[in-house]
């Protein structure tokens, strides 16, 4: 019947970088309904190699893409990486509700079921799923690979030509004069150098971290990281355990070595206020690592003198009211962390992006 042709189609996706298949779900969204309503995840992450581009930028690759008419019919929306798929659901129907102005539209999830990070298409159960079916060997990851890993701009995008849009290679050559591509490509290169090392062990390695979310008064202890991956970006304190270590021990060890923060055992164990793990798949650029994260909440004192050292270029104390608008400066899922513990973002509300 007409009445139960869907209103929206909804697109979910990272769009990191646009390729011909994520276009043809796109235009698929459209045959299906009059309006499609395109939902761009890590929208708030910072640039790395499997963030390289801003949410205004993938949102521009895609619009370059589309026919006038096409545009007119897309609509776009801005989805954090919570790294907790029930709440990530609930952000994404929330994006819709606001964009089609009620939480009762007809609805077509438009996807298709490739492998186990397609799951997310289980998230949705009141939206008929219309899977497209594989449109050839074609993955982002691939195509980043191929960017970053050569030297050669021409040679890259010869690479990717034929799995690409050509707006989208025009894209690339404009973005590749802006001053990321050799950032990039080095970041890049010393993530492959360091999978390398493990690629001939029996089986996929997995990595044991720990983090220490450190509070006096409004204010949380950062760094800012020196060494690859993430050189430059804001994180909180923290690194690998250690062989004879709890994990706790190597939490408050590495909150010294990094920041010069170094209380009596006493005040610490009294602060320790929460611990959890983190250990989503794809939480970290170095493969699978698990953190186990320590949140200490001093109360109101002075705050005390910190200075980074060892992995930390800087540490300094920030308040806490000024976590959101730094978001898009924070390593990996650190804002994730600090928001779990402090609750910086409440709810699965979305801010807007900045415009660029």
């Amino acid at each position: 019947m007409k009445e139960d042709r869907p209103e929206w189609a909804a697109c979910i996706g990272r769009f990191q970088l646009l390729h011909d298949a994520q276009l043809a779900l796109i235009r698929k969204g459209l045959e299906l309904a009059p309006r499609c309503a395109v939902l761009v995840g890590s929208a708030f992450q910072a640039r790395s190699p499997r963030n390289p581009f801003t949410f205004q930028e993938r949102v521009a690759t895609i619009r370059l893409a589309l026919s006038e008419d096409e545009r007119e019919r897309v609509d776009f929306a801005a989805i954090r990486e919570v790294f907790d798929e029930k709440r990530w659901a609930a952000q994404v129907r929330s994006a819709m509700a606001k964009l089609t102005g009620s939480d009762r539209t007809r609805i077509v999830l438009v996807g298709h079921r490739k492998d186990p990070t397609s799951d997310y298409l289980d998230d949705f159960p009141g939206w008929p799923l219309h899977d497209i079916g594989r449109l050839g060997e074609i993955h982002g990851k691939a195509l980043r690979a191929a960017l970053f890993g050569s030297d050669s701009l021409d040679a890259a995008l010869a690479a990717i030509g034929s799995q690409v849009p050509a707006s989208t290679l025009d894209f690339l050559r404009a973005w590749a004069q802006l001053p990321f591509l050799d950032k990039l490509r080095e970041e890049w290169r010393e993530l492959a150098e360091e999978h390398d090392k493990w690629a001939c062990a029996p089986y996929p390695p997995v990595f044991v971290t720990v983090d220490a979310v450190v509070r006096v008064a409004d204010q949380v202890l950062l760094i800012r990281r020196g060494r690859a991956p993430g050189k430059g970006l804001l994180a909180v304190p923290g690194g690998f355990i250690e062989q004879r270590e709890t994990a706790y021990q190597s939490a408050v060890r590495e909150l010294q070595e990094e920041t010069g923060f170094e209380l009596f055992p006493s005040e610490m164990d009294h602060a320790l206020k929460a611990a959890r793990v983190f250990d989503h798949p794809d939480r970290s650029q170095r493969g699978r690592v698990i953190t186990h994260a320590f949140y200490f909440d001093f109360g109101a004192r002075m705050l005390p003198e910190i200075a980074g050292s060892d992995d930390a270029a800087e540490a300094r104390w920030v308040p806490i009211a000024e976590l959101p608008s730094l978001e898009e400066q924070f390593h990996d899922d650190h804002f994730h962390i600090l928001d779990s513990f402090l609750g910086i973002t409440e709810d699965a509300t979305l801010k807007s992006p900045a415009p660029d």
